[in-house]
């Protein structure tokens, strides 16, 4: 989404992770997505630091706020904590409870629907920084169990992941592409 919002064109890879292709790995030997290779031969594989980069490089209509650090921070360690033993309990072992974690997890939800109460976005009426970097965590926890999410009582949260979803942005960020294999043609973003 920060790419797109920023203009910035660039090759897409399509890859499996439980295929992951040589080229992946020896570019960002840790074999996470997203992965962003410069022309200059720098790699960066964490959202936010592709994020704070395509920011640099185009201002991308959206700015920080003193209060989107905390949120991105509290959304990186609370909220996905739980939202991972939520959503893949089995990988934490048989004691985790999903229930439990889908409930901690509300409270961050919660915190952001009452946000969206003072405006449509969370850090004001302007798209920010905050609204692409948590976008992604709460389409997760929504996608989990759809009908489950759309009954919370989080009417504002929902109408904000929405106007999201909807959006031309989202849709044109989040084509599906072909698995990529050394030697395919190149496919752009945008």
């Amino acid at each position: 989404m920060a790419l797109v919002q920023a203009g910035i064109q660039c090759v897409i890879r399509e890859v499996l992770l439980k295929e992951k292709p040589q080229h992946l790995l020896a570019i960002s030997p840790k074999g996470t997505v997203p992965v962003l290779l410069l022309a200059d031969g720098s790699v960066m594989d964490e959202s936010l630091d592709i994020m704070h980069w395509a920011m640099r490089q185009h201002n991308a209509g959206w700015s920080e706020t003193d209060d989107a650090a905390v949120l991105i921070e509290r959304n990186d360690s609370f909220f996905k904590y739980h939202l991972d033993r939520y959503k893949y309990p089995q990988r934490f072992g048989p004691e985790t409870d999903a229930a439990f974690h889908r409930q901690k997890a509300g409270l961050f939800l919660a915190e952001l629907d009452e946000r969206l109460l003072a405006s449509i976005n969370l850090c004001g009426e302007q798209e920010r920084f905050a609204d692409i970097a948590l976008l992604p965590f709460v389409r997760q926890f929504a996608a989990t169990e759809p009908e489950l999410f759309s009954s919370l009582p989080y009417p504002n949260l929902q109408a904000w992941l929405n106007r999201w979803l909807e959006s031309e942005r989202f849709n044109s960020a989040m084509q599906r592409h072909a698995q990529w294999h050394p030697g395919d043609a190149e496919t752009l973003l945008f």
